[in-house]
């Protein structure tokens, strides 16, 4: 996003070839070459029995040290007498492989033994140890406060002056607030209703109840609208929980206590304190469903542009214009002309799309399919480069017919059912465009 104002809702690989199959060649270093030993030094060994603390050498029987010279613990290299087993047979049977083996093993077990009785000897004297510790294992006590219930009305509540789209005039009463969380509808729109999951953008003005300064609005220069999933938390509950159920083009009264705004914390970069109450005014511009489709008059595209059908809330049918050859530039074409706002580099864009192969018209993606809007912020290198060329500049509520050549695409590398080298077709429909 563009710099702007802050916002109120801010919150070892295996070898290859020969090697394939060889648990050896996964180790780091490659596969362990010929009549070559892995040696383990005994400290190491009576450490791993529980024996000798690190840095302690092992001590035997009569106490003395031991030298420290490596051991061979086991190797890759194969005696002449052996079995096809691979074990040494002198003495028969077992091995000289087998006897290390079998020692380190009951070393171990001894070792674990020793610790077993240790842990559980004596258990009258310190049961606590055994048991879990309570500070632990509770779950985490709750630190912010609950959201309190949405009212409609207080017993005190500001004097609104203004009308929807504008800047509004918010007068602060003498007297503080109640504390109540509540949502009034100044004026009530004629659009879409804003539901749960609705992709919603708002224009707000604020002012902080406690102090009586303002907080930076949508409205400021270089302000922007705030859109939003409506009901997913993604922003405090003053702007995510207050528009639910509340129809586009309405404006709305906010109040907010602390717990409905930046909790305990306040929020310093914007000089709210901790119990401060604040003040919204929020025009809802927009309300889309996470399946709309932009509606209107189609001016279908020239003849040497893949035609369209449109499928309403199904993908579009796409079909390739035969003989074209692959463009070598960005192409566009407005089949539908929205009259929102053109959208501005750097702002988020809520948009539905189908993209198809230019040579066979066969799609490869489409949000529709998904029945989830797509969202990303134009000029930001989130998504190829004809999307952010083609649609900055475009006016909400458009849809457009975008011919991006793979230098703008996928280039030579392709992706997914995508070949390397294709040019592509997208019909995207812009439903919003806001400061997210």
């Amino acid at each position: 996003m563009t710099e702007k104002t802050p916002s109120p809702g801010g919150a070892g690989t295996a070898a290859n070839d020969s090697s394939a199959g060889d648990p050896a060649a996964s180790r780091p270093g490659g596969p362990v070459g010929d009549r070559e030993s892995i040696v383990v030094p005994p400290a190491i060994l009576a450490q791993q029995a529980g024996w000798a603390q690190p840095g302690e050498a092992p001590r035997v029987q009569g106490g003395t040290k031991t030298d420290d010279a490596p051991q061979i613990f086991a190797s890759n290299v194969r005696k002449s007498d052996t079995s096809e087993a691979g074990y040494d047979e002198n003495p028969p049977g077992v091995g000289k492989l087998g006897v290390i083996l079998g020692t380190v093993l009951a070393v171990l077990l001894v070792g674990s033994g020793i610790t077993l009785y240790m842990v559980n000897k004596d258990d009258s004297k310190d049961t606590a140890a055994a048991k879990p510790d309570a500070a632990k294992t509770a779950p985490p006590t709750p630190t912010a406060d609950p959201v309190p219930p949405i009212k409609d009305s207080a017993k005190v509540l500001p004097t609104i002056a203004g009308d929807f789209g504008k800047k509004a005039e918010i007068q602060v009463p003498g007297e503080a607030s109640d504390g109540s969380f509540v949502v009034k509808v100044l004026t009530e729109g004629t659009g879409a209703k804003v539901e749960k999951n609705s992709w919603t953008s708002v224009d707000y003005t604020a002012k902080d109840w406690t102090t009586g300064k303002d907080i930076p609005s949508s409205y400021d220069a270089n302000g922007k609208p705030q859109i939003f999933q409506a009901g997913t938390d993604a922003l405090i509950p003053a702007l995510d929980q207050a528009v639910i159920g509340k129809k586009a083009g309405s404006r709305l009264l906010v109040v907010a206590p602390p717990a409905a705004a930046f909790g305990s914390q306040g929020k310093a970069d914007m000089s709210i304190g901790a119990k401060d109450d604040l003040i919204f005014v929020i025009d809802i511009r927009n309300a889309n469903a996470p399946d709309a489709v932009v509606s209107g008059t189609v001016t279908p595209p020239p003849a040497d542009f893949p035609q369209v059908k449109d499928n309403g809330k199904k993908p579009a049918e796409i079909t390739p214009v035969a003989g074209a050859k692959d463009p070598t530039e960005l192409k566009s074409h407005v089949l539908i002309k929205g009259t929102g706002p053109k959208v501005e580099k750097g702002e988020k864009v809520v948009v539905q799309y189908t993209g198809a192969l230019f040579s066979s018209g066969k799609v490869f993606d489409s949000s529709l399919s998904k029945g989830q809007a797509f969202t990303f912020p134009v000029g930001g290198g989130q998504v190829i480069q004809g999307w952010d060329q083609g649609l900055e500049g475009q006016t909400v509520g458009s849809r457009v017919e975008l011919v991006i050549p793979a230098a703008l695409g996928y280039g030579d590398k392709g992706q997914g059912d995508i070949p390397p080298g294709a040019t592509l077709v997208f019909v995207v429909d812009i439903l919003d465009a806001g400061q997210g």
